[in-house]
């Protein structure tokens, strides 16, 4: 169960070791990040003058022939235009900034036709929203700018002034960059000392310009994320979509355990009794004593199957939780555990009975996993309440390395808590302890 994390990023320790010897603030300046970054501003001032002068352009248009038929085409031109330009932002701040944003919400058409694709346009949200950074990039992308040449350009500049202030004396006819200057009096950079402070101060502007152009940056991150991306409406509906399909395989996953348990369980014990008891009646009148010891026997398969039944009950949804509450089931699960278990539960109200559901077969099927995988020798289980949130946190002092990886039982349990906003957190170094923590969202227990 065990995960080298280290693999895969394609550098040994050595090489990352010889790679971070210099502090960030000297490696910024030539890092591949810095110039991908400066690149994106520099690129910004003439795609956004295109961008505002045609959304400008097309939106004016279109208001101006709002008089006629053709006012409304235009403008959904316009902002289907927009929408393709923010098509093109997105893959430029994928490609330079390393930003991943995801495509808006489509448009939602109830027909075909010309009619209806205008219609769809003008009420989606994502086209008005490129249409407003259409319009906010452009001053924004030229203060950027400005300040991003300006003091990249002093910073270089400055800092290699040694290898070019020669040019004063011999082509402009001065002994250097001149500080201050008046009739009487003027003062140049010519000398070692005055050369070798002014390449130290455009050493300073070099190392800041990378931070302040990051800084920049991040304006365009929040533009392009919070324009251009879907919505917050559209991301949560792709989420409860999601999380729906996953609630609903759940439950017919469950169904054929359920299914399948009574089939190859209590039903072929049923089977078999009805069976016995049949042969013991027809042996009762001619041998009663081989009919007495048959259907003694049939007794104790009446025992095994309300055993698996009272068991199979017990999966579905136990009645001392029903009865009694978390506190209760919880300790009649840590009972069963092969290990010892510590069950602490601080709860002033019972929750909703689907997220006390949950919590239960949540602990239960940790507290499976200890016993089957663990090889711990004690266990913990602590439930209290955070706000507006159930806390689950499950403990054991076993061989640890369990990971929440497609395919695995913690994955299939981190999948059934966020079908309804819970978080499953796992904490477990190999070699140990384990400590497995879930959130649930509280919803108080409903009194009639």
């Amino acid at each position: 169960m065990a995960t080298d994390y280290g693999a895969g990023y394609g550098l040994d320790a050595n090489t990352q070791e010889r790679r971070h010897r210099l502090p960030a603030a000297l490696r910024a300046p030539v890092e591949g990040r810095t110039w991908r970054e400066l690149g994106y501003v520099l690129l910004s001032l003439p795609i956004s003058i295109l961008l505002f002068t045609y959304a400008v352009t097309m939106v004016s248009l279109g208001a101006g022939l709002l008089v006629t038929f053709l006012g409304v085409p235009v403008l959904a031109a316009a902002l289907a235009g927009c929408r393709g330009f923010g098509m093109l932002e997105r893959a430029r701040a994928r490609g330079l900034l390393g930003l991943d944003v995801g495509e808006p919400e489509p448009l939602r058409m109830n027909r075909q036709g010309f009619m209806a694709w205008i219609g769809a346009v003008l009420k989606s949200g994502a086209s008005w929203r490129s249409l407003l950074y259409a319009v906010l990039h452009l001053p924004w992308a030229v203060f950027a700018f400005t300040v991003s040449v300006t003091i990249w350009s002093i910073g270089w500049s400055l800092l290699t002034y040694p290898l070019w202030f020669w040019v004063f004396p011999m082509y402009a006819g001065q002994d250097g960059i001149q500080l201050y200057g008046d009739e009487h009096h003027r003062i140049y950079l010519d000398n070692p000392f005055e050369i070798t402070v002014t390449a130290l101060v455009g050493l300073l502007f070099t190392m800041a310009t990378p931070w302040i152009v990051r800084a920049l940056t991040m304006v365009d991150r929040v533009l392009v994320h919070g324009l251009l991306g879907p919505s917050r409406l559209a991301t949560r509906v792709v989420e409860l979509e999601s999380d729906r399909g996953v609630v609903v395989d759940t439950a017919a996953a469950d169904l054929r355990r359920i299914e399948r348990d009574l089939h190859d369980g209590a039903q072929a014990r049923l089977v078999a009794l009805a069976m016995d008891l049949g042969l013991a009646k027809e042996k009762l009148r001619e041998d009663p004593q081989v009919a007495a010891r048959m259907v003694d026997e049939a007794h104790g398969e009446v025992k095994t199957a309300l055993q698996e039944l009272r068991d199979l009950a017990r999966g579905i949804h136990p009645a001392v939780l029903t009865d009694r509450g978390l506190d209760a089931a919880l300790s009649s699960v840590a009972s069963r555990c092969t290990v010892p278990v510590q069950v602490e539960v601080d709860l002033t109200e019972r929750p909703a009975p689907a997220i006390e559901g949950i919590a239960y077969f949540t602990v239960s099927e940790l507290l499976q996993n200890i016993s089957k995988h663990a090889r711990a020798t004690s266990a913990a289980v602590e439930v209290w309440r955070a706000g507006d949130r159930l806390m689950l946190q499950v403990v054991d002092n076993g061989v640890g390395g369990a990971e929440v990886s497609g395919g695995s039982g913690l994955a299939g349990l981190a999948e059934r808590l966020d079908a309804v906003d819970g978080v499953l957190v796992v904490d477990s170094p190999v070699g140990g302890p384990t400590r497995v923590t879930a959130e649930l969202p509280w919803r108080a227990e409903r009194t009639h």
